[in-house]
């Protein structure tokens, strides 16, 4: 069995797109400034085996996905960036725990950490093209079963 990346992935972006809240949702870094509203980029951050969740003859997998919310600065009222990303955020999270098994590309998102990070958020800042943008970098993992054939 092979690792559905494109599947993963297009599963991961139809959540944030359908949402509504973003101009824009990538899988891959931003090179330039990714606009003036809220943004999302999904990349891949880590793959490795699940021992606990793995056969004698078969290694299930863990994926996990970066889900990057940017929201510009300075933005008016101030007072509104931490609530809006964080209202991303929270529908982000909800989307990818409604859709446990991404419509079917993955066994279940990790979302208590039973294999690793558990589905989380850290915030920070980051600079793009001398833009400064408020992020929320979300841990989406994915626990994928049968990924890789072991051999005797």
């Amino acid at each position: 069995m092979a690792l559905d990346a494109t599947g993963i992935l297009t599963a991961a972006v139809s959540h944030a797109e359908t949402l509504g809240l973003f101009e824009r949702v990538n899988t891959h870094e931003p090179d330039n400034a990714p606009g003036n509203g809220l943004s999302c980029a999904i990349t891949a951050t880590e793959i490795g085996p699940v021992p606990a969740g793995s056969g004698l003859a078969i290694t299930t997998g863990r994926v996990a996905l970066s889900v990057t919310v940017f929201s510009p600065l300075p933005q008016e009222p101030a007072d509104g960036i931490e609530t809006g990303l964080l209202a991303a955020v929270d529908a982000l999270m909800a989307a990818y725990s409604g859709d446990f098994e991404l419509g079917g590309k993955v066994r279940n998102v990790d979302l208590l950490g039973q294999a690793g990070t558990p589905l989380s958020a850290q915030t920070g800042y980051v600079t793009i093209d001398a833009q400064t943008y408020r992020v929320a970098i979300i841990t989406l993992p994915l626990i994928v079963n049968d990924l890789w054939s072991q051999a005797p």
